[in-house]
């Protein structure tokens, strides 16, 4: 009896401790943030660096699909552009994903192909159980480009001029029917409506840019809650608690009131539990690569959570939880300068906003002043608090100058002199420079006095000395030898 006893109390340790080194599983209930970092930084497409891209980047992308992936083109669009769709797993539970409906919003795109790349991972990478829940359990469907010909030109619109999240009910639009007949055909069971939204959104009440917003659209008017939306508010609770660990703060919520033309609003009122995702800004990421790798975590999580049925463990109040969207953002916000009109002084604060143009995929910055006076509702991607500063205009250097003759430390001395501005000859007009000074052609002389709705370009100067230059937007510091260097567009 002693040896026997002694045998089993052996052989249970030795379980014990065979156990303790076996590698941890995933959770059950959702994936750690960490694993979905990791398996973003093995999977992501390197193909995509930057947001500017058209259907002929993604086109080899889709075609160089392993057979995992049943590919086959829905439709085409108003020019002649193929609509793709791309099927995976071998489950019963079906999840459409839809993005690029807007041309210009691109970053759920590029976390589509790292998410691809993922579904088609080597099966000793340490993710396969993820993927085998997804494999077994769903039926997923992914229309990563719906508007082709906007993403072209890097437009909201398709070629008709058309917003396509307004045609669900007239289907004007050849990628709208397509879409409407793909959900139609399809019959999901849940809907991911992915797209960008502009940078000036903040979370209610707080500096924080709402770098992901979610929304459940509304089926009806009196936005009630039924089973299908219901589902759709779990899933996107699930998706805020995992960003929350990572960029606490900085998620937010559409109000929902319903709009009868939207996709959204009808898809969940055809019966697919609609989330919506829109990519807002993060700090210092205007390429927007980190919000890429934070829609790659989220979907990913959210449809493995599907897969599973852990989804079911998150509230409706949860998702009520998350704050608003507000819209109280400015790309720059300089607070209390001093500055004259009529021989008056004053103080005021000033809000610059920069639009994006992209040259050759080069990303340039037109700068803006979009509101001037008391600004202290607002906050500022970057802020400078002016108390004890003066606003004071520059001038334009008196001769025009070959681009080949600038130099930095020459421009540099420039805006300590006082010149925010040089023309140049003519034969430079429309190409990009990377000086801090504002480059002009014969005939495109700036504005020099600050107006509002004009080109930010002046100084922030104190005790008569010339601390800040302004420069289309673009903070320059006169004393410090390393500003960054901006992109900017002779005129």
């Amino acid at each position: 009896m002693k040896t026997s006893s002694g045998i089993s109390v052996l052989f249970i340790v030795i379980l014990f401790l065979c156990y303790s080194c076996q590698p941890a599983k995933e959770s059950t209930d959702s994936i750690p943030p960490a694993l979905l970092e990791d398996a973003y930084a093995k999977y992501k497409a390197p193909e995509i660096d930057n947001r500017r891209y058209g259907y002929e980047v993604i086109a080899p992308l889709i075609a160089g699909r392993k057979e995992i992936f049943e590919t086959t083109v829905l439709g085409e669009s108003v020019e002649g552009r193929p609509i793709n769709a791309l099927t995976y797993g071998e489950g019963t539970r079906k999840v459409l994903l839809w993005s690029q409906m807007h041309g210009n919003e691109s970053t759920a795109t590029m976390a589509l192909f790292d998410l691809f790349n993922f579904l088609e991972g080597s099966a000793d990478d340490g993710f396969e159980s993820i993927r085998s829940a997804l494999r077994e359990n769903l039926l997923l469907r992914f229309i990563p480009m719906l508007n082709p010909d906007g993403a072209e030109k890097f437009v909201r619109r398709n070629a008709q001029q058309i917003d396509l999240n307004r045609d669900a009910v007239r289907q004007s639009t050849p990628e709208g029917f397509v879409l409407k007949t793909a959900r139609d055909d399809f019959e999901p069971e849940f809907g991911f409506n992915l797209h960008d939204q502009n940078r000036y959104y903040n979370v209610e009440g707080t500096a924080l840019p709402a770098t992901i917003s979610f929304l459940a659209p509304a089926y009806n008017e009196d936005r009630e809650v039924n089973a299908v939306r219901s589902r759709a508010m779990k899933v996107i609770a699930g998706m805020d608690q995992l960003l929350q660990q990572v960029i606490p703060g900085q998620v937010g919520k559409y109000d929902d009131s319903f709009e009868p033309r939207a996709f959204g609003d009808n898809i969940q009122k055809w019966g697919t539990s609609t989330i919506l995702i829109e990519s807002g800004a993060y700090s210092g990421d205007r390429e927007k690569q980190y919000i890429r790798q934070l829609n790659f975590m989220i979907l990913l999580n959210a449809l493995y959570e599907i897969a599973t049925g852990s989804f079911d463990q998150y509230t409706e109040e949860a998702y009520h939880a998350i704050p608003e969207n507000d819209s109280k953002l400015m790309d720059l916000l300089i607070k209390n300068v001093e500055t004259t009109a009529v021989d008056k002084k004053y103080l005021t604060d000033i809000g610059i906003k920069s639009s994006e143009v992209f040259l050759d995929s080069v990303l340039v910055l037109e700068g803006s002043i979009a509101d001037w006076g008391d600004l202290s509702v607002y906050y500022g991607h970057e802020e400078i608090e002016a108390k004890g500063m003066t606003l004071e205009k520059g001038e334009i250097w008196p001769e025009v100058i070959p681009l080949e003759q600038l130099d930095s430390a020459k421009v540099l001395q420039m805006l300590k002199e006082g010149y925010l501005a040089v023309a140049t000859e003519m034969q430079y007009q429309g190409q990009v420079h990377q000086f801090p000074i504002l480059i002009f052609t014969e005939g495109n002389a700036p504005n020099m006095h600050p107006d509002l709705d004009d080109t930010p370009l002046f100084y922030l100067s104190a005790k008569g000395k010339k601390n800040i230059a302004i420069i289309n937007g673009h903070v320059v510091h006169l004393e410090k030898e390393n500003n960054s260097i901006f992109s900017g567009l002779i005129k």
